[in-house]
Order: structure tokens, then C-alpha cells, then sequence
């Protein structure tokens, strides 16, 4: 019977692997709950300031359409009187 010892049963040892370390980026501050809070009502604020923007257009060329056809607008047929204007 052959018997062996412990060191003839192991493989031989691979190569080192070398790694290389480069210099890490600064570490990211940590985000609170308050700081997202903060910048959700922010965004919110903004869109919700553009929807008023958007609006007072909206309703200022509406109200501008009106006159301008309300001026251009033949004289009311007799028995009907204009309101406006």
C-alpha cells in the first residue's frame, strides 16, 4: 500500500494575482428623508408654477380672441341688442 503524505496530495500553488488599488472617489454625502422632502416640493413648486404660467396664457389669448371678435363683429340684427361692447 502507498501511502502519502500530506504535501504530495496538494496541487501547486497558482501564480499571485497582483491588484492594482487606484485612488477612490470621495464617498457620496448621505440623503435624509428631510432633504428628499425638500426637493419633491421643490419640483412640485415648479411644475405647479408653470401649470399658473401655462393657465394665465391660456386664459389672457382666450379673453383676447373674444374682444377681437366681439370689435369685428357686424352690427346685431334689429330686436336684439349687444350686451358688451
Amino acid at each position: 500500500m502507498i501511502e502519502y503524505t500530506r504535501h504530495e496530495m496538494q496541487p501547486e500553488p497558482a501564480a499571485p494575482i497582483v491588484v492594482e488599488v487606484f485612488k477612490q472617489p470621495p464617498v457620496a454625502p448621505e440623503i435624509g428623508m428631510a432633504d428628499v422632502v425638500v426637493a419633491a416640493v421643490g419640483l412640485t413648486g415648479v411644475i405647479m408654477a408653470g401649470a399658473v404660467l401655462a393657465g394665465l396664457l391660456a386664459g389672457g389669448v382666450i379673453v383676447w380672441v373674444k374682444i377681437a371678435r366681439a370689435r369685428s363683429a357686424p352690427p346685431p340684427e334689429s330686436g336684439h341688442a349687444r350686451l358688451r361692447g
